[in-house]
């Protein structure tokens, strides 16, 4: 059963006051159409897709990832025998959104970046068509970010960071219909466009936005590029900003994922700097000038998740270095020491890996799905790009001590 986590609204101080923003006005609820509440994945209603279902590789009684010690036979085409792999043979999945569920039929949304395709991706059968948005992928642009409505189950709607002919912008749509605009203007350069989007699990939307290849852009409180906005469903400012501001914090260049605790208490930016990459505790009233953690290496830190377990752990997926760095996370929410690294071919018994890792999303608090972009500069399999499950013993724990 899908735990739905609801509390007071975040609120934070803002960075900067914005010159007004395109905000598109309209309802909660995908036009034309008439829902009735989403059926909550369980194992005895799992979620609906519709197409041929045939095999992909992936059992459907697959077994939680990271259990088995038996090392995986290579993919034989589009065949993986990975059961942590419930997609394959998609292309640069830099964006994904985890349905919730228990983890016994996992599905998650999957957005290719150059094409604009949203795919619906489930454990144990072929991914199938959800919709398509009309992107441009040039100066690493393109669809870079999706994330659930808050209410999904009732409203059904999905939203998307993705790159225009004219502007970078949040839409929305539902299955079957064409794309929203939600906030649009958010400036577009040569490069520095990419940004994502997810919840703060305290009923909004956050999204990370770039620099569009302006470093001073991200300290400019009238502009929309570096920035970490914090939105309702209809691209207003959500309830409880300060000032009735966009903003909530200020201080991005090239980010790559931004996620949240499951009970809305900690939010996370990953960023990509001149000369190291970053990740960011976002702190009420603090602009993001001090990290969390930094890696002078800069694997091209990507989509985060917060997982709940005993531990507490912070995993960040890297899409240049191909692998996942995972950060213990203290009672308190501070990074308690130093990342281990997992998913990296050389550690776990058996060593596995993924390739460069993009999108990452939650499904359940111990349950995440990530995407890869392994034809986006890296060295494919005959099954990339593909859709994968993480968890806590996948992810390694993270429990460094520095």
């Amino acid at each position: 059963m899908r735990t739905r986590y609801r509390s007071a609204l975040l609120a934070i101080l803002a960075c900067g006051v914005l010159l007004p923003a395109g905000c598109a006005r309209f309802d909660d609820t995908a036009a034309g159409q008439t829902f009735s509440p989403a059926p909550v994945p369980s194992p005895e209603s799992p979620p609906e897709v519709q197409g041929p279902g045939a095999d992909s590789g992936s059992d459907p009684k697959q077994a939680r990832p990271g259990q088995s010690a038996v090392a995986v036979p290579p993919p034989q085409g589009c065949k993986d025998f990975d059961s942590s792999v419930i997609a394959t043979c998609l292309d640069t999945v830099a964006a994904v959104a985890g349905l919730p569920g228990d983890g016994s039929t996992p599905s998650a949304l999957a957005g290719e970046r150059k094409s604009g395709r949203v795919l619906l991706a489930t454990g144990g059968k072929d991914a199938t068509d959800f919709a398509k948005l009309d992107v441009q992928a040039a100066g690493d642009g393109g669809l870079t970010g999706l994330a659930l409505s808050p209410s999904y189950v009732e409203d059904q709607l999905v939203f998307a960071y993705i790159t225009t002919a004219t502007d970078n912008r949040v839409v929305r749509f539902a299955k079957g219909q064409a794309p929203k605009p939600v906030l649009t203007g958010i400036p577009k350069g040569a490069s520095g466009n990419r940004g994502t989007i997810g919840t703060d699990n305290r009923g909004a939307l956050l999204v990370a936005t770039g620099d569009a290849g302006n470093p001073n852009a991200a300290a400019d409180g009238g502009s929309l590029a570096g920035k970490l906005l914090r939105i309702d469903t209809s691209g207003k400012a959500a309830a409880g900003n300060p000032n009735g501001s966009l903003v909530v914090a200020a201080g991005l260049h090239a980010p790559g994922g931004v996620c949240a605790s499951a009970d809305g208490s900690r939010v996370w930016v990953t960023d990509r700097l001149a000369d190291k990459d970053a990740l960011y505790r976002v702190q009420p009233g603090q602009p993001l000038t001090t990290p969390a953690w930094t890696w002078p290496d800069k694997p091209g830190v990507a989509g985060c998740a917060d997982f709940v377990d005993a531990n507490g752990s912070l995993s960040v997926g890297t899409s240049l270095a191909g692998n996942l760095q995972n950060l213990p996370v203290a009672p308190d929410g501070a990074i308690s020491g130093k990342p281990t690294v997992s998913l990296d071919g050389k550690t776990g018994k058996p060593a596995v890996t993924y390739g460069r890792l993009a999108g990452m999303s939650m499904i359940n608090p111990q349950l995440a799905v990530a995407g890869t972009v392994n034809k986006d500069g890296g060295t494919p399999v005959s099954s990339d790009d593909r859709v994968v499950l993480i968890t806590p013993a996948t992810s390694g724990g993270g429990n460094g001590k520095d």
